[in-house]
């Protein structure tokens, strides 16, 4: 947030060596006037310019400082709501406002400047009502997701939030479990994606998880089974339309050359990897590499076409899948090909 800036009362009086300042003299062919003469238009001149381009006698107008003083009060309630507890959450945890003032603040800087991530085919998504959005999973941290949400938060043009399923291993970890629901995470399963999508909510899922997430770097952009197609049947039961969505530059953040499945034993973790940096560097090794991202969303499938028992029909759940499977892989390749560097 930047803050207002207050230019200061200044004029020639305040100015050192204004005091000495030498009196103006008139050009050769000038006439003192007497009092109460007009000066004619054509001798008007303008003052000479003083500090920060002013002219002397006269400054620019302030900048209103109301603009600071409203953010200002805006930060304060904030801070009274979160210390009196008088601010909402959803039945999941999700809590807006939290999310629009303080998460999405820490995480564009990384969108933005950092993955520099470019979006595309954001008007894919529907202005209104539930819809699933389907979307590759890599980079061995879950740095995808969390930028996937930044991308349809700050560029849908109906200012849509993005709810997404995560893993069982999130909400056991401290802290992440608290930050995940806050930012509407919730347990990736079929009774909380169906809840979502009926009171109209857009649902995040990325259905290779672990082994997309996971997988060593000679495997990049190969994209992992999509699980037993349980998405498109929550999809189609809501009759919500699916969304494919495909990510290029997470791959390359974390170049996964090992497993050690000793430590991810050991841990508890479905994986323990091993990158150039990590754990050679420590703290430094977790680093992502600042690779250029591009997130493309897809032209939607639809669902409420078929009828209540498809979502039983495990034919056309196998095809559905298959389908949006083979437009996210796709598209993955076409988006590889227009990259000119990983790194620009």
């Amino acid at each position: 947030m930047a803050d207002a800036k207050v230019i200061p009362f200044d004029d020639d009086r305040s100015r050192p060596g204004a005091a000495s300042r030498p009196p103006r003299r008139r050009g050769a062919g000038s006439r003192r006037r007497s009092a109460g003469e007009a000066t004619p238009v054509h001798e008007v001149q303008p003052l000479p310019a003083g500090r920060d381009g002013e002219r002397d006698g006269e400054r620019e107008p302030q900048e209103d400082d109301g603009g600071l003083q409203a953010r200002l009060a805006g930060g304060l309630a904030f801070l009274r709501r979160r210390l009196t507890g008088e601010y909402e959450v959803d039945d999941f945890g999700y809590d807006a406002e939290l999310t629009d003032q303080v998460l999405m603040s820490v995480l564009r800087p990384v969108y933005e400047k950092y993955f520099r991530v470019e979006v595309k085919g954001v008007e894919n998504i529907p202005s209104e009502g539930g819809a699933l959005i389907v979307a590759n999973h890599s980079g061995t941290l879950p740095l995808d997701a969390l930028m996937m949400q930044v991308a349809v938060h700050d560029n849908h043009p109906a200012g849509r939030h993005l709810r997404l399923l995560a893993a069982d291993l999130v909400f056991v970890l401290p802290v992440v479990n608290e930050l995940a629901r806050k930012l509407g995470h919730t347990l990736a399963c079929a009774e909380d994606a169906a809840r979502l999508l009926d009171q109209g909510e857009l649902v995040g899922v990325m259905p290779e998880g672990f082994k997309g997430l996971g997988k060593p770097f000679g495997d990049r952009y190969k994209l992992q089974r999509f699980g037993r197609g349980g998405f498109v049947s929550t999809a189609l039961r809501a009759g919500a339309p699916i969304v494919p969505c495909s990510i290029v530059g997470a791959e390359e953040i974390y170049p996964m050359i090992g497993n050690s499945r000793t430590l991810a034993r050991l841990l508890g973790f479905p994986y323990f990897p091993i990158t150039p940096t990590f754990p050679w560097l420590g703290p430094l090794g977790v680093m992502p590499l600042p690779t250029k991202w591009t997130i493309q969303f897809g032209e939607p499938i639809p669902t409420d076409g078929y009828p209540p028992e498809a979502a039983e029909d495990p034919m056309l759940m196998f095809n559905l899948t298959d389908q949006v499977r083979e437009q996210i892989q796709h598209t993955l390749y076409k988006l590889l090909v227009q990259r000119r560097s990983v790194f620009f």
